[in-house]
């Protein structure tokens, strides 16, 4: 993980399903691209850190290629800013263990890093601005320090001078991580915005795939490199490509998985899309639009996601999707095996329902499209493969499944057509069996919830005994009384 300002870390966040037009990086050759930067290093430091000038041809050897990528610039600076990221936590580990001769040989490892990362980022950079020139003073400053004070400390052997010493490399430490995390933000976000100004310039389509591409590989580093994004209103240079019917469904998939990795709502980044409100419409229009007209299940998986993303981050994006009939399209999906056949897009089209049941008017659109049957569907959603990843994501299609149901209930049409396709049962059958939702205690709760709600309209749908143990009690009585079933074997 690279820890930038903030405590933000450069996190993988992936989305379900292959990614369009990305190179797929073997873990093997990830492994020996960094060992190359971690053994490079290890000969400055025997060199006393004295810099290697590298031949021009065998620059490119520290960052080696691997396929069609953001670029120099960029490769490097996510690479270096790794590396230096590990150095840094490792070196607080070791202060903390009081281990002063690998505190202050991996204090100098630092220092031979933090200078490969400012010289070769210069030498493939345009020129710098002022501001980036200062942090990087700074950042030299406090590195040499570090390795001044910790090669002091080594020669100390008075415990109460040291602890008073390692108070100041704690700090010294801190500054530099500081500092560090200041030009890497500096450096990302330049180079983010000339990624985005040259989509915006670009009228080829090739060059403005690929440049897309780039820029969801991008998002693929965590919230940092999203927050960057956003940072420079590179969703309004998506909204573009989205709402551009000459760009390929291909591009425009890359730009619906832009959007949805940056919409996230996991991610802490949602303060700087106040942009984003303005294209909304256009965009929220474009995905749908997407959605219905997908050649596949990766396409509509992505325009999906993003559609899901954008529920959660302003409830008027609901009010836009009944407006275009959303309800409609995602339904009418759910019977294309083409478009939805994993639990993956199923969780984002159930999401998305579950966002605009909140909704009065969606209840009778969701009972003229039969969603009400949909809905019953989903609540025995089952994994094929039975791989953690696609096991999680069917218990989350059966809890929003479930919440959805909950939701809509409100309106008694829409619960009494809930009780006639015996909803009520399957509820019943997934709380009082832990394998039926996986032992799942979310999809529980979301079951007990939408069966009180069902009871509350139509009782007598319930035995005595469900009635007495699933409605009747407290909620948390409930909760318990079911999560502590076992099924017997005997």
């Amino acid at each position: 993980m690279m820890a930038l300002p903030g405590g933000h870390h450069l996190d993988s966040v992936t989305l379900p399903g292959q990614r369009l037009h990305l190179m797929q990086v073997d873990s093997v050759q990830r492994w020996m691209e960094d060992l190359k930067l971690m053994t490079e290093c290890e000969c400055m430091c025997v060199l006393q850190a004295k810099p290697i000038s590298l031949e021009e041809d065998a620059q490119g050897d520290l960052i080696l290629a691997g396929g069609p990528g953001p670029g120099d610039p960029l490769q490097l600076l996510l690479k270096r800013g790794w590396v230096i990221s590990t150095e840094l936590r490792r070196i607080g580990q070791k202060l903390a263990q009081d281990r002063w001769a690998r505190v202050h040989s991996m204090s100098v490892r630092l220092t031979c890093h933090a200078r490969s990362m400012v010289s070769e980022y210069s030498a493939v950079s345009r020129n710098s601005s002022k501001e980036m020139g200062q942090i990087e003073k700074l950042l030299m400053e406090k590195c040499s320090e570090l390795s001044a004070v910790t090669e002091r400390c080594l020669q100390v052997e008075n415990e109460h001078v040291l602890k008073s010493m390692k108070a100041c490399v704690s700090e010294t430490l801190s500054m530099l991580g500081q500092h560090f995390g200041q030009l890497l933000e500096l450096a990302l976000t330049r180079e983010v915005q000339a990624l985005v100004r040259k989509i915006d310039a670009s009228d080829n389509i090739y060059t403005t795939e690929s440049t897309t591409g780039n820029l969801f590989s991008l998002t693929q580093e965590g919230a940092p490199l999203c927050r960057i994004i956003a940072k420079v209103d590179g969703v309004l240079c998506l909204a573009d490509i989205l709402t551009d019917d000459s760009h390929s469904e291909a591009t425009r998939a890359e730009a619906a998985a832009v959007v949805a990795q940056v919409t996230s709502p996991h991610l802490p980044v949602t303060q700087h899309l106040s942009s984003f409100m303005e294209s909304m419409e256009e965009i929220v229009t474009a995905l749908v639009k997407l959605c219905q007209e997908a050649s596949s299940g990766e396409v509509f998986l992505l325009a999906s996601a993003a559609l899901a993303n954008i529920t959660f981050f302003d409830t008027m994006a609901c009010e836009m999707l009944l407006q275009l009939n959303a309800i409609r399209v995602l339904l009418e999906a759910c019977s294309d095996k083409q478009r939805v056949d994993t639990p993956y897009t199923r969780d984002q089209i159930v999401t998305i329902l579950a966002n605009m049941s909140v909704l009065e008017q969606c209840a009778s659109d969701i009972i003229q499209e039969n969603g009400v049957q949909l809905i019953m569907g989903m609540l025995s959603e089952k994994p094929r493969s039975g791989t953690p990843a696609e096991v999680a994501a069917c218990e989350r299609v059966q809890q929003k499944a479930a919440v959805t149901l909950a939701r809509l209930s409100r309106d008694p049409d829409v619960a009494r057509e809930a009780v006639r396709l015996s909803c009520m049962s399957r509820l019943i059958k997934l709380c009082r069996s832990p394998s039926e939702r996986n032992s799942s205690d979310a999809v529980l709760v979301a079951c007990l919830a939408a069966l009180r709600r069902l009871a509350g309209v139509c009782p007598e749908g319930l035995q005595d005994s469900d009635f007495q143990q699933l409605v009747q009690p407290r909620l948390v009585d409930s909760f318990l009384l079911c999560s502590n079933m076992e099924e017997s074997f005997v």
